[in-house]
């Protein structure tokens, strides 16, 4: 038996900011999300797996018109004809009161109850799932608890959207604890809401798969999902499945040792050399380059800061602007003498 598990897929998250960019890669951070949710789909056909769980956060917030339920739709479709059903949690985002507009879904796409737990058995597999949905956004209830007991001889899966004792970088929605999810004595737990992907082992396995695509500076690195292969004795194998068409990336480079502007721009050359030869993937990445270190060039650095940032661009689309996007250049070097000079 082999699922994927995956959660935060935001789609059609808007994208803010990048009017300050005139040379950004717009219309594919503009379809990123769905790109790569078409990727997953697609993955879910090609293995094939027997089933997917999606645990929060499929939307962003209600739709500003019914494309985004429609594309959804087109491509539940596609599972439909492989014969693959999709078992939906809605979280603190796709919360019921948060949206306004909705479609029927096709009939291959099961969803969990926001007023009570709702358990699906999949006899043929010898499977449960048990979860249940946001009814409002500032869910802050602890809904583990209410969670029903394992189903004897099944392999059972744990769905939940939560902030999870408290991850100081999301807001604590649902909170519980892992004692409480060893606890419950579930196999598996298909965690969302925390957009980085973290698994911890033990009485049962509780993974947060990460989201399905980065949208910022803040989620850098690869993203998608988990593919979980089972038997009847539990869990043989799990490993992330990436499904990202563009990853985020922080490059900090230290200027200590340059004394002009033109040997920081070398060393920061080296730099994306060794990003671009260090990357197994062929995708878009997007690069923050900072400039760190107390250095005999920083007066050069402050002086030239739009010359530095072209410098970068230009360095960046010689190396090939379907790999390199630098999404900014920050500079957060210090003077040698720290002021002694001025003073």
């Amino acid at each position: 038996m082999k699922f994927i598990h995956a959660a935060d897929i935001h789609l059609d998250s808007p994208l803010t900011g990048l009017s300050a960019y005139a040379d950004a890669p717009v219309n594919m951070l503009r379809t990123a999300t769905r790109d790569a949710f078409t990727n997953l789909v697609t993955e879910a056909i090609d293995q094939p797996v027997d089933f997917m769980v999606i645990a929060g956060d499929l939307y962003d917030g209600t739709w500003k018109d019914h494309n985004t339920g429609i594309y959804f739709c087109k491509e539940m479709g596609r599972l439909k004809k492989a014969g693959i059903p999709v078992y939906l949690l809605f979280g603190n985002h796709d919360a019921e009161s948060e949206m306004t507009k909705k479609l029927q879904l096709p009939d291959n796409v099961f969803t969990f109850d926001t007023r009570k737990p709702t358990t699906f058995r999949l006899e043929h597999l010898k499977v449960a799932l048990h979860g249940r949905s946001f009814k409002e956004k500032e869910t802050i209830e602890n809904l583990a608890t209410g969670y029903p007991a394992p189903v004897p001889g099944m392999f059972n899966i744990g769905v939940l959207h939560t902030a999870l004792e408290g991850n100081s970088a999301h807001a604590n929605y649902a909170p519980c604890s892992l004692d409480e999810l060893h606890a419950k004595g579930y196999h598996y737990w298909a965690l969302g809401h925390v957009h980085e992907h973290q698994i911890w082992t033990g009485a049962s396995t509780v993974v947060f798969p990460g989201n399905l695509q980065g949208r910022h500076i803040r989620e850098t690195g690869p993203r998608g999902a988990m593919i979980v292969t089972a038997d009847e004795y539990g869990i043989q194998e799990i490993k992330r499945l990436f499904v990202d068409v563009l990853r985020w990336t922080s490059l900090e480079v230290d200027a200590t040792e340059c004394n002009t502007l033109s040997e920081v721009v070398g060393l920061i050359d080296e730099a994306l050399d060794r990003l671009v030869e260090n990357s197994a993937s062929t995708i878009l990445t997007a690069v923050r380059v900072t400039v760190t270190g107390k250095t005999p060039a920083h007066g050069d650095l402050f002086g030239l800061e739009s010359q530095l940032r072209a410098e970068v661009l230009a360095l960046a689309v010689a190396m090939g602007a379907e790999r390199l996007w630098i999404e900014k250049v920050r500079v957060v070097s210090s003077a040698v003498d720290d002021g002694e000079a001025v003073r």
